[in-house]
């Protein structure tokens, strides 16, 4: 990892992997725009769950430090009514800054093909939520939203250039959340998110392919008693890199809830079952500052193509180092 590859034993592969990719994908995946789940978001944010080599677990044993920032601006059409943390209300604008300090431990260990790491993450949000007709108080805080981390991130090298990654993030309801505000950066709830990631290399053409899925399961909101209904949340990426660092490619993510929300107010809005697709660029660099490896990727997703959900667009800029 100190020299910026993976080399497998058996000469099965020496490719270029950024740290920071791995960081994204392992601690944030499945991450992050923490408004009430009431308010048909559910914690992903479209295209946002995927990063370059999303199905590769490196076999050394290092930590990798990341700081991402998201950020979100949408927007929920006057036509659209919602229940949110406990309200049912429609016509809202949303500007979210989401933040993340994530550490991942990568454990060094290689057992029949398979490598191993966990991750831990503290994110930190702004909300501001306004009202189309003023039907509610505009609201706006910042806060610690929900923490969240993946006791075991497994990885098993399929081929030289074909690898898979499983994974189950938890997040914990320890953000701020109060049904007496719009501007929540928790969600009150434990929420479980099986994830396959698959990743394939080209390397004649220095081109990655990358795959990531995960279903979101969330527990009742024990102060509205809404339960969500889980979320099926697809991200692709494709990306080419050249010789001086530099990386272009396209992502995209479709989002689909399964079935209806139920219990609380969710009769009175049929359940808010939603879905919605974006796709946007994305540029990466990798490099070392003095002798540590260090990454940089930043992206834009604009949604489209949305029922049920905030449309908008959401902008990532992810900086990351490896520490033996």
């Amino acid at each position: 990892m100190s020299k910026r590859r993976l080399l497998f034993r058996g000469g099965y592969l020496a490719a270029r992997f950024s740290a920071g990719a791995f960081a994204v994908a392992a601690g944030m995946a499945f991450s992050p725009l923490a408004l009430a789940t009431e308010g048909g978001i559910g914690r992903p944010i479209t295209g946002m769950q995927i990063a370059p080599y999303a199905g590769i677990v490196p076999p050394t044993d290092d930590w990798i430090i990341s700081v991402t920032s998201i950020y979100y601006e949408g927007s929920l059409g006057a036509s659209k009514t919602l229940p949110i943390a406990g309200k049912v209300t429609a016509g809202l604008d949303y500007h979210v800054s989401y933040n993340i300090l994530n550490a991942i431990k990568t454990w060094g260990i290689t057992a029949g093909g398979w490598n191993f790491a966990s991750s831990f993450g503290v994110p930190v949000q702004y909300t501001d939520v306004s009202s189309f007709h003023g039907r509610l108080p505009d609201d706006h805080a910042t806060q610690f939203a929900d923490i969240f981390f993946t006791p075991v991130v497994a990885g098993y090298h399929l081929t030289k250039t074909d690898h898979i990654a499983l994974s189950v993030q938890i997040y914990a309801p320890t953000g701020a959340y109060n049904t007496s505000r719009l501007a929540n950066a928790g969600q009150n709830t434990w929420t479980f998110t099986p994830t396959f990631a698959y990743t394939k290399l080209l390397p004649k053409e220095n081109i990655e392919l990358s795959l990531n899925y995960g279903v979101e399961f969330y527990t009742v909101n024990d102060q509205t008693q809404y339960h969500n209904a889980p979320i099926s949340v697809l991200d692709l990426l494709a990306l080419k890199r050249f010789g001086s660092g530099w990386g272009v490619g396209v992502v995209g993510g479709y989002i689909q809830q399964f079935g209806h929300d139920s219990g609380g107010i969710a009769d009175f809005v049929g359940g808010a079952e939603g879905h919605s697709v974006g796709i946007g660029p994305m540029v990466t660099w990798n490099g070392k500052i003095s002798k540590t490896p260090v990454g940089a990727t930043l992206r834009w997703v604009n949604e489209f193509n949305v029922s049920n959900r905030p449309k908008g667009n959401s902008v990532e800029l992810s900086l990351n180092a490896t520490f033996q």
